[in-house]
């Protein structure tokens, strides 16, 4: 079984108004899922608009990241309302909750959006994290979600770095489908590739405009939105799993087992992992090219204001065992890192971690 895409979705200026008829068709009584007090008055709005509709409201914040815990609160608080669907408005971990506890509690989730930090609103996956923000697994949904709505003027309110993160997870798309799957003989597979390619090659072209200059009637900005929040959404859907992760996501998922003061965007971290994944195929599958795209990616994240190293991530990798913490975390047996298609060892981690900090340590 494959869910590719949600059943219904609503783009661009105003798409939370139009979205409203089939939302009240949907729902009589919605719970609102969400998380950040920057994004307070957005999903206030979604609130009195649905209530203006005559629906049973209810609104929960999650006190921390998509971890058991709020899971658990959150799943209560239905149960004892009787609320007949989830909204979850917010980020990927926001957005990742919610379709949780729709499939746990079988009702329909609808995704709003107010980033284009990830594709979260899009797939039918949730990664699971501690409280603390340290990743456990992601979980595969039995499906996407019944409605997304990517209202680009929600999305315009949020910070430009959510932006830069989406982008940086959005690029990860090609460099990790590309060499996990490329000799799969699958169409739609191969499709999947070629979608991603395209979509690297516009975040190339109109990322820096986008960031540069974050206004509706900016193109750039409308084309990266949507590639960050639905193309890369689509990859996942139509490629599958190994069309979705591989060295980068693996050292993220391992990045974020160190607690640091400062907590980063999931596409950040990410972002760290895919230059540290081409060292990698440089080192171990004599990829020639490796090199050209780590220099073409740091020109380009260092435009959007991304970090480049472990060490602008907050952690000195060469304090605290935490290089061997992270290649541990990288190399364990269900790590998405065994998608490469050529042979690596823990050592082979530490030795690129290493020789790629050692001359940037600036926390």
């Amino acid at each position: 079984m494959q869910s590719i895409s949600p059943e219904i979705i609503f783009r661009g200026n105003d798409a939370w108004e139009k979205a409203l008829p089939q939302i009240i068709k949907l729902t009589k009584s919605p719970l609102i899922l969400g998380r950040s007090t920057y994004t307070h008055n957005l999903r206030s709005k979604i609130f009195k608009d649905l209530k203006n509709l005559n629906l049973n409201v209810t609104s929960v914040n999650l006190q921390f990241d998509c971890c058991y815990e709020d899971i658990s609160k959150v799943k209560k608080i239905i149960l004892n309302n009787n609320n007949d669907s989830v909204i979850a408005a917010g980020g990927g971990k926001v957005l990742d909750s919610g379709k949780y506890l729709a499939e746990c509690l079988n009702i329909p989730c609808i995704t709003i959006p107010l980033s284009a930090s990830t594709c979260a609103g899009w797939t039918a996956l949730s990664n699971i994290y501690t409280k603390n923000g340290q990743f456990i697994k992601d979980v595969a949904l039995r499906t996407c979600p019944k409605v997304l709505v990517y209202d680009h003027k929600f999305i315009q309110t949020a910070p430009s770095r959510t932006l830069a993160s989406g982008i940086a997870d959005a690029l990860a798309k090609w460099y990790e489908s590309s060499i996990t799957s490329s000799t799969i003989d699958d169409g739609l597979v191969q499709q999947a590739i070629q979608i991603s390619r395209v979509l690297r090659d516009q975040l190339l072209i109109d990322g820096k405009k986008a960031f540069m200059a974050q206004f509706e009637n900016n193109s750039s900005w409308r084309n990266t939105i949507e590639a960050c929040g639905i193309t890369a959404g689509l990859v996942g859907g139509i490629g599958g799993e190994r069309c979705r992760t591989a060295a980068a996501h693996a050292i993220h998922n391992a990045i974020t087992q160190i607690i640091t003061p400062n907590k980063f965007l999931h596409g950040e971290i990410v972002g760290v992992g895919l230059l540290l994944q081409l060292r990698l195929e440089e080192m171990k599958n004599n990829n020639k090219l490796a090199d050209q795209s780590i220099k073409q990616l740091l020109a380009f994240m260092k435009e959007l204001d991304l970090p480049t190293t472990i060490a602008e991530l907050g952690i000195n990798v060469f304090e605290n065992q935490n290089i061997n913490k992270i290649a541990d975390f990288t190399f364990r047996d269900k790590s998405e890192i065994h998608f490469l298609p050529f042979e690596i060892s823990k050592q082979d981690i530490v030795e690129v971690i290493g020789n790629f900090e050692q001359t940037k340590i600036k926390i």
